[in-house]
């Protein structure tokens, strides 16, 4: 009998278009996308897939199984979303996650305005950087999560719908005896020999740093690394470097003795967005938590 899940793995495999982008897409290891892809052959009976150079395509029997797959789990979707709708916001889970300065500033307001409208959902949350918490999303593991994106770097991707929250600026954080503390005026090009303090090199913030003061025409000289922002305000703080760091974080407890200010003409900017599977909003209780992250999200707003 055709499983489900082999039908969401021979999909991705599908849309990617290679057994490795489905894998991170589906945050599985290549092996298992492998094994589920042969094991639904061995199911068929015919071989759904052909191989080549150029990556994957799907054999005709492939293109009409995956034809019927699509139909089979968009009907498995509107089952759940009926079933949710007749439960209504009175009971069950709401599985959600967060990156962790939202999950620190913007998410417990919203937890707190949720619990007090509907105690009895349950609810969880877990934390983790954006480009871990989208392949989970969309593997079913959590029913919504609260993301960031760049500008121009991509969209979310097959499966998964994105709400627009709000725009988090990016401030540059200097040590209070810095030469250009206090300075009106303070751009990129300017801080080309200085030493950086930014998150782990994987990080989409960091990534996105890189970027662009590659072009600005330099390649920032990073000193620390901490993926958590406090130690990164202590690190500046102390004179070890300079820093961007999120509005988002700054609001935690600037309690360290730093300097802050926007770069200019533009000072980079994360958009705060909640994803959610599907096309839409098929689960009330989701549904009902992104009203309220839509409305605590408005002190965020300039």
């Amino acid at each position: 009998m055709l499983n489900a899940q082999r039908l969401r793995v021979l999909r991705e495999v599908l849309a990617q278009g290679s057994f490795s982008e489905a894998a991170s897409a589906l945050n599985y290891t290549q092996s298992a996308v492998s094994q589920a892809i042969a094991t639904l052959e061995a199911e068929a009976g015919v071989p759904l897939l052909e191989r080549d150079r150029r990556g994957v395509r799907p054999t005709s029997a492939g293109e009409r199984l995956n034809e019927h797959g699509v139909r089979i789990l968009t009907q498995l979707d509107a089952a759940e979303a009926e079933l949710g709708a007749i439960a209504g916001v009175r009971g069950g889970e709401l599985r959600m996650a967060s990156f962790p300065t939202a999950g620190a500033t913007l998410m417990p307001l919203a937890i707190a305005s949720f619990r007090s409208a509907h105690p009895e959902v349950a609810l969880s949350l877990i934390e983790d950087e954006p480009e871990e918490l989208t392949p989970r999303l969309r593997d079913g593991e959590f029913d919504l999560a609260l993301i960031f994106e760049f500008e121009g770097t991509g969209e979310l991707g097959p499966g998964l719908r994105s709400t627009p929250l709000f725009e988090d600026p990016m401030k540059l954080a200097l040590p209070k005896a810095h030469p250009l503390a206090g300075k009106e005026r303070i751009t990129l090009k300017d801080l080309g020999e200085d030493a950086w303090v930014q998150t782990s090199e994987a990080s989409a913030c960091a990534r996105h740093v890189v970027r662009i003061c590659r072009d600005a025409g330099f390649e920032p000289r990073v000193s620390f690394e901490s993926d958590d922002y406090l130690t990164v305000q202590g690190l500046v703080a102390a004179g070890v470097g300079v820093a961007l760091i999120p509005e988002l974080a700054l609001s935690q407890a600037l309690s360290y003795d730093i300097a802050v200010t926007e770069l200019r003409p533009t000072a980079p900017v994360r958009h705060v967005v909640a994803a959610t599977r599907g096309s839409g909003v098929s689960l009330p209780a989701a549904a009902a938590m992104l009203d309220i992250l839509q409305h605590e999200a408005r002190r965020y707003q300039s």
